[in-house]
Order: C-alpha cells, then sequence, then structure tokens
C-alpha cells in the first residue's frame, strides 16, 4: 500500500516536499470500512493492514490503534501517506526500529554528543540570557535523572564530551522499545535535541516548553530581522509534525 519506510529525519522529507518529489499518483481509496481489532491491528473491510515489509500494522495500545485508526479513515478519494504520521511512525517502528535497534540508539548517542543545548552563543547578553533561562533546566534534568553532566561552550566550536556521559545516554536509550525509539529519533532530528527530546519523552517537561527551548535562537533572530513567507511556512510545517510526535508519545503511555 505504501512504500517501505526508512528513518527519514523531518528536514530531509521538507526538502523532497519542496523539490517536488511526492507529486506522484496516489492510490485511490479502495476501502469502506476501518476497525480496529482486539488486538490493536487494523483492519479494511474485514482485512488486515500489513506494514511496507509486510507485518501486521498492530499497535501497542487502543489509544495509538485508534488514533492510526482514524487517519485511514479520514482519507477521502485517494490516500496520501504525508497525512498519515502516526502510521507512517508505526510503520517504522515495526519495520525498521526493531531490525535497527542498536544503530538507532548509536545515532541518538551521537547527536547527543553534539547536542544544541550545550552550544551557548557568544552574545549578545539578551540571548544568552534566554539559552540559559531554557536549557540550563535539561542539563539539570540531565544530571539528576540520568547521572551525565554535559559540558558546555560558547561559540561553535566542537565540544568533546566525556565518554562516560555519553554511554550514560547510550543505555538509558536502549532501554526504549521500538515505538518509543522511534519517536525520539524523529523528534531529535526535528528538534536538534536529543536531551530535549528524552526529557519529552519522560513527561519532564510540557511540550510547548521543549519547542521554545528548541527554538531561542530562530525566536531571537525573527525579532530582530522578521522573516519571509518560506519560514513561516517552514516553521509552520515543523510544529505540525512536532505536535503529533508529542501527540505519539501520550498515546503510548493511554492502554
Amino acid at each position: 500500500m505504501m512504500p517501505p519506510e526508512k528513518l527519514e529525519t523531518p528536514d530531509e522529507r521538507m526538502r523532497r516536499l519542496i523539490t517536488g518529489q511526492f507529486n506522484k499518483v496516489l492510490p485511490r481509496r479502495f476501502y469502506k470500512a476501518v476497525e480496529v481489532s482486539d488486538n490493536n491491528s487494523i483492519f479494511l473491510d474485514g482485512k488486515a493492514i500489513k506494514t511496507p515489509l509486510k507485518s501486521n500494522l498492530r499497535l501497542p495500545t487502543k489509544a495509538l490503534a485508534q488514533a492510526v485508526a482514524a487517519e485511514w479513515q479520514a482519507q477521502k478519494d485517494v490516500i496520501d501517506p504525508e497525512t498519515m504520521p502516526l502510521t507512517k511512525l508505526a510503520n517504522t517502528a515495526i519495520d525498521r526500529a526493531t531490525a535497527e535497534h542498536q544503530i538507532i540508539v548509536d545515532e541518538i548517542t551521537q547527536y547527543a554528543g553534539s547536542d544544541m543545548v550545550c552550544y551557548f552563543a557568544e552574545g549578545p547578553r539578551e540571548l544568552i540570557s534566554r539559552q540559559q533561562q531554557h536549557w540550563q533546566p535539561v542539563h539539570d534534568w540531565v544530571v539528576e535523572k540520568l547521572y551525565a553532566t554535559f559540558r558546555k561552550g560558547a561559540g561553535i566550536t566542537h565540544i568533546t564530551q566525556p565518554p562516560e556521559t555519553l554511554e550514560s545516554i547510550r543505555l538509558h536509550v536502549a532501554q526504549f522499545d521500538p515505538w518509543q525509539l522511534t519517536a525520539v529519533y524523529v523528534l531529535t532530528t526535528l528538534t536538534g535535541s536529543a536531551l530535549l527530546s528524552l526529557m519529552l519523552q519522560a513527561s519532564a517537561i510540557n511540550p510547548e516548553d521543549a519547542w521554545k527551548a528548541a527554538h531561542v535562537d530562530e525566536d531571537f533572530q525573527i525579532e530582530q530581522w522578521g522573516e519571509d513567507d518560506e519560514a513561516v511556512r517552514r516553521r509552520a510545517w515543523r510544529k505540525r509534525e512536532y505536535d503529533g510526535l508529542a501527540g505519539f508519545f501520550d498515546l503510548l503511555k493511554v492502554g
């Protein structure tokens, strides 16, 4: 029904959208009824949906299964995968995140090794103050909950993080199931911060505060110089993706 999923970052998908690579013929809607089974599988006219790699599309919670079913029900004349973010995440979790668990754990750990919240500005003072306000709570949480201390610096010079710090992150992420791992990975690539993503996964920060923390620099620049129409559209798209990911975490926690 859909092409095989890969762990595509939101920015990669955005570039494909901008360059028109999604301008292709979409399959027509071929079903009438969408149902959720007792084991949280999705059925179309009585037939179970398969992932691109032919596994059953079975969800870990009833709430997530109902949300995925709602995406399929919402399709009109054609089936457009770009309007089905939860289905795409589910396909990735089932088809890729199990088989490539260690690879994804390593990639999230690598992101943490150059995490955005460790790179403070050299000026102006107001921007530094805002970064401190939004980012220091992230560092405090990581120390308290993950027993890891990240080095911080000013400017763009690479900061080499202590091996034991990154090992703490690796061990924490390695405990995630494929569903949590998929959401954390995609959220990390979207925000530029593995540490913020881990806080969101743990419900240690609310989504709006995490969004603000991820966009301190961008918001400051907008205040100074404004933004063009393309930047507005890009930010709105990213916010929709972000809200969907934050909602995905919630749906995983509801039975």
